[in-house]
């Protein structure tokens, strides 16, 4: 409690930290605004039954697809055009070029950015709004208006939608530049929160599950957390050893040193780009395929790209799918933010190298090879954890429960990496705040004493 009221005495922190969460409460209130044309009364006594793909994205909204608002796509269209953009970086030199000229190339790949999350938002919330103007609350009661013209609707209600969107990016920029952690993850992570007491409640009322499944399931869940935090706390030391130096009028040995690379060095980032990369499809897809009427291709691949398919094999390719999008976006995210080359050039500057390997293109292959070697394990255990409440709830026969699942969207593999893991990022960044102004952090550790 000392190092939360520390954060107030540091008129900076307590400034970043208010900014930051007065932005997460107007996110939070934006959430249900409806859009033009929706009734809000038979909107709030409406819950769509068995659409699991919808819950991903209502998830990552915060709760705000389900309430028809303004930010029913929340600010996972940002995050799939970032990673659109990333890839493209890499396969179209022009961008490439763009990337490495410094400020004025990277504000033009974001303006980039930009472009594409209005694109895709738009795309997105017309699908949105053709489930919209088909669904009808328990009462019977259309959730859309039937008083305004579908045109109309439509035009608005994609307006509206990526308005919302765009409003959002722009906050979790604001977030990030002014205030604590980064912002994109902080709008996932305050939309998952939020909706985690409801979706407990809901699962305690439920009468079909019995109190032994909740015990079960919360005793697997904080199993997960403690391997989340173990994964996200786990490095690979490689030893650095300088050579001497001149200090005052005697020649010394520079102190030894290491490379700490983590085991999951892209830490979050490959749950949210697989996740909100599989969006997309999903929401076509299950759009598309919703209908009784509707093609037969459209059903199928509706429940490929669901964990909680009927059958086993029809989980499959949704698990083979994302496990593969999360093992190559940890490969893609350490690869544009660690540097061999650039690692192995200013060690050679500075005088540094690894003992046993020769400074230049022999440090840059052993770094390569080491980061190799824990990457595909630590993305495998990565996409396990995103997996394993899958997993669990199917083989305890809880998948048709519409409660559980939404408690495994809420709470389950992403979305619990995603909470764990923004959490210790942010906080890691208070506690560096803290120690940097010579208070103590959230995490005691011992004393080093001096010889």
């Amino acid at each position: 409690m000392n190092s939360f009221f520390n954060i107030f005495k540091i008129p900076e922190l307590r400034k970043k930290l208010l900014f930051t969460i007065g932005l997460i409460i107007i996110y939070r209130m934006g959430s249900f605004i409806s859009i033009p044309g929706v009734d809000p009364i038979a909107v709030a006594e409406s819950r769509p039954p068995g659409q699991s793909f919808l819950d991903v994205i209502n998830v990552f909204s915060g709760g705000a697809l389900f309430q028809l608002s303004i930010f029913s796509l929340g600010i996972m269209p940002y995050i799939s055009a970032s990673i659109i953009i990333s890839l493209m970086t890499v396969v179209i030199p022009p961008l490439a070029r763009l990337q490495k000229e410094g400020e004025q190339g990277r504000k033009k790949i974001n303006q980039y950015t930009r472009y594409g999350t209005v694109l895709l938002c738009a795309i997105q919330a017309f699908f949105i709004l053709i489930w919209a103007v088909g669904q009808k609350n328990q009462a019977g009661n259309p959730l859309v208006s039937e008083s305004i013209s579908r045109t109309t609707f439509f035009f608005v209600g994609v307006v509206a939608i990526t308005g919302g969107t765009v409003l959002l990016m722009w906050m979790g920029e604001q977030i990030t530049e002014r205030g604590i952690g980064n912002g994109a993850s902080l709008i996932i992570f305050a939309g998952i929160i939020a909706q985690l007491p409801a979706m407990i409640w809901m699962m305690f009322l439920d009468d079909t599950v019995q109190i032994f499944d909740i015990i079960i399931i919360s005793i697997v869940f904080m199993f997960l957390i403690a391997l989340t935090v173990i994964l996200s706390q786990g490095v690979r030391k490689i030893p650095l050893q300088y050579g001497k130096k001149m200090q005052g009028r005697k020649m010394v040995q520079a102190q030894s040193q290491s490379i700490q690379f983590k085991l999951n060095s892209a830490n979050v980032m490959p749950i949210i780009f697989a996740s909100s990369l599989l969006l997309f499809p999903q929401t076509v897809v299950g759009m598309l395929g919703g209908t009784a009427d509707s093609w037969e291709g459209w059903q199928i691949m509706q429940k490929w790209l669901n964990p909680f398919a009927p059958s086993f094999y029809m989980q499959i390719p949704y698990y083979i799918i994302y496990t593969l999008l999360i093992i190559f976006f940890a490969y893609f995210y350490t690869a544009i933010y660690i540097n061999p080359e650039e690692l192995a050039t200013n060690l050679k500057r500075y005088g540094g190298f690894i003992p046993g390997i020769t400074p230049g293109q022999n440090t840059k292959n052993y770094i390569e090879s080491t980061l190799n070697r824990i990457i595909l394990p630590g993305a495998i255990f990565l996409a396990g954890l995103a997996l394993a409440p899958y997993f669990i709830i199917n083989a305890m026969g809880l998948k048709t429960n519409q409660n559980i699942q939404g408690l495994a969207y809420t709470f389950g593999g992403t979305s619990l990496l995603i909470i764990v893991g923004v959490a210790l990022d942010t906080l890691k960044q208070i506690e560096s705040q803290l120690i940097m102004r010579n208070y103590g952090g959230f995490m005691k550790k011992g004393r080093i004493r001096g010889r």
